[in-house]
């Protein structure tokens, strides 16, 4: 009997196109002999519906994302299960008729940024004993805030860039004294952050204090809480991470590296998405060995240290002497076929459709409730 899989994407933060855009690289490589797959999107006004699982319908096209609408039957969540082993029955609402869609076996959920990569998503697939792919919720939670997750690190003697976080009334109250403070701790330029968003929405490089006041209110636009951190000179390398067979450590990858050409100040949301600037990406890195080691073993420890499960994207900074310099860790990358993260995979002889499946089966396996 196939592995009943509920593909869930779309959502309510800025990030839902690219959401959907991964969803329909899953949606073209999922093996289907193995998988039977039920596709449910997530609108913007959070309104969850049965939706096609025809790849064709999520994907780019002339450089617009799709977005899942609000047509379509919607879908109602299972009732908690309570013996081990027993599939959820997801329903729909169809002319004001409840039947059923699909029993359930496992959760993909596609979502990016907030109400799905953030904890919100997998604390309510736990209370309804749903097994899914990814970090559970204190993990999910920590990882979506930059801040959090930096503090984790540093405990863990794990090194980041300086910088500090302001909150929207904090700026508000004091603007002026943000801003001095700035100018006497931190060194230019600057990147400005919301603390809460992926695919560097909302991300401005700040060379002149003078730019900071339209940078936060950019930042602010995702975001009430905004990191602010000193730029690291260094190169941008990124591992994969997926968690450990029988009780091993992580699995990483050969790291990667993003180059960024002249005419971009940094890889930013429409450079990852759209075609924006000159951008290649080398797997493995441009680099000795010996630092493609020591990267692959900072992200392995972070995965670690914050209590990681399934999968990450860590993201670093080589500098010139050689320090590695943890920039974010993500719990639910981009997952296009063409995104850093399957292809670094690839590279280590995991192909796109059998990555998928090793998602999956390791959702299965976990054990429901605290672990």
């Amino acid at each position: 009997m196939r592995t009943s899989v509920a593909l869930l994407f779309g959502g309510r933060s800025g990030e839902h196109g690219i959401s959907c855009v991964t969803a329909g690289g899953i949606l073209a490589a999922i093996d289907r002999e193995r998988f039977a797959v039920t596709a449910v999107g997530i609108t913007r006004e959070g309104r969850w519906v049965h939706v096609s699982d025809d790849p064709s319908d999520w994907t780019l096209v002339d450089g617009r994302a799709p977005e899942v609408v609000g047509e379509g039957p919607e879908v109602l969540l299972p009732a908690a299960r309570h013996r081990p082993g027993e599939r959820s029955m997801l329903r729909q609402i169809t002319d004001g008729e409840i039947t059923d869609l699909a029993e359930i076996d496992v959760v993909l959920p596609l979502l990016h940024g907030a109400y799905g990569e953030d904890g919100t998503i997998q604390g309510m697939l736990e209370m309804l004993d749903l097994p899914y792919v990814g970090s559970g919720v204190l993990a999910s939670a920590t990882c979506m805030d930059k801040a959090a997750t930096k503090l984790s690190l540093r405990a863990a003697g794990l090194e980041c860039a300086p910088g500090i976080v302001v909150h929207e009334d904090r700026w508000a109250a004091g603007a002026d004294e943000v801003r001095d403070h700035l100018r006497r701790h931190h060194r230019l330029p600057w990147f400005i952050k919301p603390a809460r968003a992926g695919s560097s929405l909302g991300v401005t490089r700040v060379e002149d204090p003078e730019e900071l006041e339209h940078a936060m209110k950019t930042a602010f636009a995702e975001d009430p809480k905004v990191l602010i951190e000193e730029a690291v000179v260094g190169r941008e390398v990124e591992c994969g991470v997926l968690q450990g067979t029988d009780e091993r450590g992580p699995r990483t990858t050969v790291p990667g590296e993003v180059l960024v050409g002249d005419d971009l100040d940094f890889y930013d949301y429409e450079a990852k998405y759209f075609g924006k600037g000159t951008v290649s990406i080398d797997v493995p890195a441009g680099l000795p060995d010996g630092v493609l080691e020591e990267v692959r073993e900072v992200a392995s420890r972070a995965f670690t240290v914050l209590g990681l499960e399934g999968l990450a994207r860590v993201d670093v900074f080589v500098t010139e002497q050689g320090r590695v310099v943890v920039n974010e860790v993500n719990t639910m990358p981009g997952f296009t076929p063409y995104s850093m993260f399957p292809v670094l995979w690839e590279h280590m002889g995991l192909p796109y459709a059998e990555l998928i499946a090793d998602l999956i089966e390791q959702a299965r396996s976990r054990r429901l409730g605290p672990r």
